[in-house]
């Protein structure tokens, strides 16, 4: 399903349905991402985003960089007690004691991912899905290869990576093009990853 862009070329339909989503879904949705602390913010918003609309998580992204240093590992994962009640006070952001707690715990969790496995990208990407496995676009909510994903990040410790933010998180970050077949942007992101190397 596509709508009309302001430019008249056709979109993924859910770019339209708020303000912001035009320019999120031309620049951001799809394309494949190697950096480690805009992989970590995906993971944290997607975490936040659970129960509530994306809009919500992209309206306030800003703050939430704010509220959390950037989303640099080392700091976030040296937060305390202080911080938590710092960012449940702030208004900013979504309020909710757990989904920040949780941040807080993948920092530490992403930091030993990178030291065992080189960077969280490198591991990231070894989990890319074979295209295959996706069927048609915006068809699914997960896939075999987000559910083995979220195990594995589940057995590291992390929170709030349920298989469908997982599989979210895939389709923002470039692991799955998600993009409907006629949607103008779909050819950008495929030639995008085509050029892309993931990290070892």
């Amino acid at each position: 399903m596509t709508f009309l862009g302001p430019d008249g070329q056709p979109r993924c339909d859910w770019a339209g349905s708020a303000p912001g989503f035009v320019e999120y879904h031309d620049t951001e949705w799809g394309f494949p991402v190697a950096d480690d602390v805009r992989l970590f913010e995906k993971f944290c918003l997607e975490g936040f985003q659970s129960g509530l609309s994306w809009r919500t998580i992209l309206d306030k992204r800003e703050s939430f960089r704010a509220a959390f240093a950037g989303f640099d590992l080392d700091t976030v994962a040296g937060f305390d007690e202080s911080d938590v009640l710092r960012m449940l006070a702030d208004a900013g952001i979504v309020r909710h004691r757990g989904k920040i707690e949780a941040a807080i715990n993948n920092a530490g969790r992403a930091l030993e991912l990178v030291e065992s496995e080189g960077s969280l990208a490198a591991f990231v990407w070894r989990h890319e899905p074979d295209p295959a496995e996706i069927p048609a676009p915006q068809t699914l909510t997960t896939s075999p290869t987000a559910i083995a994903l979220s195990k594995d990040l589940k057995k590291r410790g992390w929170k709030f990576v349920g298989p469908t933010t997982v599989f979210s998180f895939m389709q923002a970050m470039g692991l799955v093009n998600d993009h409907a077949h006629d949607c103008v942007v779909r050819a950008s992101v495929a030639a995008a990853r085509d050029s892309f190397t993931p990290p070892a």
